[in-house]
């Protein structure tokens, strides 16, 4: 049963007491009681275990206070239900033995079936549901992004194989994206009926394209995923990923509820570009955690200041947290973050949301 509700009541723009707080990877490396868990299982292995998967679900909850959490689980989970091989390698990321490169690829692919082939993922949130005091959100790699796994066959810097089937193989193309798009809309029901109490999508790599290239190759299938869900009450989020400042301004009329900034935009920018009609959330550079703790405050009262100045906010990082970063100083800042915004909505110096 939920006891604290704010993260939900901040992307439907409603009323909060303090500003909620969450974190991409919240529940991840920077844990040294999750690197004990890490050295006797994978992250796949993780995945498979409900009972394991929901405890680490929850401890950032526990130790650092936040207003929701966010599954444990990988972008890449899904794709094993379409039929395709792929490994989860320390200090790569997925790598994917045979990659997709042609339609007769595509077309190998079987049907997606969350309660088939993922009922562990769907066990996990069942659990949460039943335990949880505050929001579960649910997630999801987006079609650009898991792509671009699919494609290159293990993460990238420059996509140039992805981009290369892109501009030069239209019907391979818009196979593959349509069959993710199919996998995503599914996937992400299928978690909600399940009991997620909101859904992120991540395109965590998008931002390689332009503003032209994203509303040509990549916006139509975006705006299917949340018209597909559109039945659904609960909050969608859309990430559009590092480097994706130019194309917010493309997102106007997607029926997502919440858009997340990387750091490079600031959020009264964030709002404008995307026309006001979101909840936004983000946006501290990640690698500020390294500083001293007056400087991580300076930065994030400054984030704060202009997340308050309209209603709909939720703090949170830029990006994922990493490895290096300091579990006593996460927990700090978001003690910090629940005090100063709590303290700022109380006197009236923000327009509450």
């Amino acid at each position: 049963m939920l006891k604290n509700d704010r993260f939900l009541r901040a992307c439907r723009k409603e009323e909060v007491d303090q500003i909620p707080v969450w974190y991409m990877r919240q529940a991840g490396r920077f844990d040294p009681e999750y690197r004990k868990i890490k050295e006797k299982y994978t992250l796949l292995e993780i995945s498979r275990n409900p009972e394991l998967a929901a405890q680490i679900t929850m401890m950032p909850v526990h130790k650092l206070g936040v207003d929701a959490a966010i599954l444990y689980s990988d972008i890449m989970n899904p794709v094993e239900s379409l039929g395709i091989e792929f490994h989860i390698v320390k200090e790569i990321g997925p790598v994917i033995p045979h990659p997709i490169r042609t339609l007769e690829d595509v077309k190998r692919m079987r049907p997606f079936d969350a309660e088939g082939d993922l009922p562990h993922i769907l066990d996990t949130i069942h659990i949460l549901h039943k335990e949880l005091t505050v929001p579960l959100i649910g997630f999801a790699g987006a079609p650009f992004t898991i792509a671009s796994y699919l494609i290159e066959g293990k993460p990238s810097r420059n996509y140039i194989r992805t981009k290369e089937l892109m501009y030069g193989a239209k019907e391979v193309w818009e196979a593959l994206m349509e069959r993710l798009t199919e996998m995503v809309s599914s996937y992400l029901r299928a978690q909600i009926l399940a009991g997620a109490d909101a859904v992120q999508l991540f395109d965590s790599w998008v931002g390689a394209l332009s503003p032209k290239d994203y509303t040509r190759y990549v916006l139509p299938y975006i705006r299917r995923i949340f018209i597909s869900l559109e039945d659904l009450p609960q909050p969608k989020i859309y990430f559009p990923g590092v480097s994706s400042g130019e194309i917010l301004p493309t997102l106007r009329e997607i029926k997502a509820d919440v858009i997340g900034l990387d750091w490079r935009v600031s959020i009264r920018e964030g709002r404008r570009r995307t026309g006001g009609g979101f909840s936004i959330q983000g946006n501290l550079d990640p690698m500020l955690l390294t500083a001293p703790f007056p400087v991580i405050q300076e930065y994030a009262k400054e984030i704060l200041d202009e997340g308050m100045e309209a209603p709909g906010y939720i703090f949170n990082l830029g990006h994922g947290l990493f490895p290096e970063a300091d579990l006593d100083k996460v927990k700090a800042l978001t003690e910090w973050v629940h005090h100063y915004s709590g303290e700022r909505l109380k006197e009236g110096g923000a327009v509450r949301g």
